[in-house]
């Protein structure tokens, strides 16, 4: 009979420790204590002490007032050195610079995270009409082009996803049907498609990265529906999938 080996149960600070940080990652602006204690549910004279040594190491930083805290450097740098460190990020560098240069839009690179989509690497449009977009910034897969473009070659695209889904524009795709149609329309075309349903007035088009299987990284180029024309998504789309035709070499180099 098979010994089962049983769980071990988290140490409590370090887990503590990590959901201050994945909090004050997922805000926009910094958090008081009351805050924060309410959210995550730690009494207040134990988060301040995690945050006292967290700020002393450098992983928060505080506001002038001392009252409201936030992700410091120190944050910045290992996410710094997160990138530098990825295989993947460095080897489709070349291919973010090709099509930038033949498109002049945003190019992302993005990473599936649970239910969401995270970007990894961006290539600035040339034109002052242009998405929002941060490197480690994180959006629902559903209603993104990369998200789709990964979700549809997922093995269980359901179990990925947080349900319900939220809405972030009057065109995103929420109920679970329309989603799969999506999905099937999008592994029979080769790529996927975001048309505003992440951001008003913004079109994106995305592949999926062939270096591993199931694929956890897609490329997108996003585009201003003002400047999307009846040729647009057959070039694009062309030159995606000439993209990865061209990591698929350079990948079977080197393996």
């Amino acid at each position: 009979m098979e010994r089962m080996t049983p769980v071990q149960p988290p140490v409590k600070s370090a887990d503590r420790t990590l959901e201050v940080l994945e909090a004050l990652a997922a805000s926009p602006g910094r958090r008081s204590l009351v805050d924060l204690s309410r959210a995550l549910d730690i009494p207040k004279s134990s988060l301040h002490g995690i945050l006292r040594t967290m700020a002393r190491r450098g992983w928060v930083e505080t506001d002038p007032t001392g009252t409201r805290f936030g992700l410091g450097v120190r944050a910045l740098a290992v996410g710094a050195a997160y990138l530098e460190a990825d295989d993947a990020v460095g080897l489709v560098s070349g291919v973010l610079d090709d099509l930038s240069r033949q498109f002049g839009e945003a190019v992302h690179l993005g990473r599936l995270d649970g239910p969401d989509v995270v970007y990894l690497a961006k290539r600035e449009s040339v034109h002052r009409l242009r998405l929002y977009s941060a490197i480690g910034r994180k959006l629902p897969a559903h209603a993104t082009a990369l998200g789709k473009a990964l979700l549809a070659r997922s093995p269980d695209p359901d179990a990925q996803l947080r349900w319900p889904l939220p809405r972030l524009t009057s065109h995103t795709i929420t109920e679970r049907e329309a989603l799969h149609a999506e999905l099937d329309l999008t592994r029979q075309r080769g790529y996927a498609v975001d048309r505003e349903e992440n951001t008003d007035g913004i079109v994106c088009f995305a592949v999926a990265v062939p270096l591993i299987h199931p694929p956890s990284d897609a490329i997108s180029i996003s585009v201003p529906a003002a400047r999307i024309g009846p040729e647009s998504e057959g070039r694009i789309s062309g030159a995606l999938a000439r993209a990865m035709d061209q990591l698929r070499a350079a990948r079977s180099m080197f393996s």
